[in-house]
């Protein structure tokens, strides 16, 4: 015979997991449903927020915006508070992309009763950002296994690039001091070096702002040679990008059970653990 404290306990489990599906999981109705009104009411709330910032359309609902604001708040706060009452690794969760995403979603309306007139209100926009859950709500799970492919290459190809980038910012500044050595004092507008290495940047990525132009012959040929260059080296970060894609390419699809410690998805069909904290997955 159970004890009724035993009885108790099942009972606030079964509350909790089944909570827990409709919060983290997209697979049953109930999940998308809760899933699919939560990205209107982003939606929603980040539009309210961008009419906010027009004056005339502010001046006239002032009140309107303020009460929905509130409103938007106090439900994305709940939304938060639940999911951390979820997990179990509540840390690993409000350090997470989503859990900083979710938290800042909330902060800038809280922060207007301390700092009022400060126009933290306009960062409330970020709220845009967890609209990326539509991926894992609508079963996206090709978008997510690309979006999580992309990030991985970038990741391995994360030495390369930095190399390269090194490689354009040395090259930079030598172009830049010779565009000076040529053009100082002809009133082109590169009067230092500084002047010389931003001329280099906007020339080498084909940008052309126009606010510098050197005026000599020399300075002319180092324009040109300084664009040739910027077309040739567009090819180097892309090869190396697009090698690292190929190598992830054959990584396995991935599926949208959520780790019970931590929230995330995006694991592959035969994982055991959580690929972020460890967490043993359900189902």
């Amino acid at each position: 015979m159970r004890l009724p404290e035993e009885e108790s306990a099942e009972g606030a489990n079964g509350l909790k997991q089944k909570i827990w599906e409709i919060v983290f999981e997209a697979e049953t109705p109930a999940g998308k449903f809760f899933d699919v009104a939560l990205l209107w009411l982003i939606a929603v709330s980040v539009v309210v927020v961008m009419l906010e910032s027009v004056e005339t359309i502010q001046a006239s609902h002032r009140s309107l915006f303020f009460a929905l604001e509130w409103v938007f708040t106090i439900l994305f706060t709940a939304e938060y508070l639940v999911r951390l009452w979820l997990v179990r690794r509540k840390l690993r969760y409000a350090l997470s992309f989503y859990g900083v995403v979710d938290l800042l979603s909330c902060l800038p309306t809280y922060l207007t009763l301390l700092f009022p007139g400060a126009g933290v209100q306009s960062l409330l926009v970020i709220r845009i950002l967890r609209l990326l859950r539509m991926f894992r709500v609508l079963k996206m799970v090709s978008h997510v296994h690309g979006a999580n492919l992309l990030g991985r290459s970038i990741y391995a190809s994360r030495a390369k690039i930095t190399v390269f980038l090194m490689a354009m910012a040395i090259f930079a500044a030598i172009v830049g001091t010779l565009a000076y050595i040529l053009e100082k004092g002809q009133g082109g507008g590169i009067d230092s070096i500084p002047a010389g290495i931003y001329w280099a940047v906007v020339t080498m990525t084909t940008l052309g702002y126009g606010d510098i132009t050197p005026v000599t012959t020399m300075g002319k040929f180092l324009t040109v040679f300084t664009s040739l260059s910027g077309f040739a080296v567009i090819a180097v970060p892309t090869g190396i990008f697009v090698s690292e894609v190929a190598n992830a390419i054959e990584k396995e699809e991935e599926y949208t059970v959520a780790c019970p410690g931590c929230g995330s998805s995006g694991h592959l069909p035969d994982a055991r653990f959580c690929r972020k904290c460890g967490e043993k997955l359900e189902g």
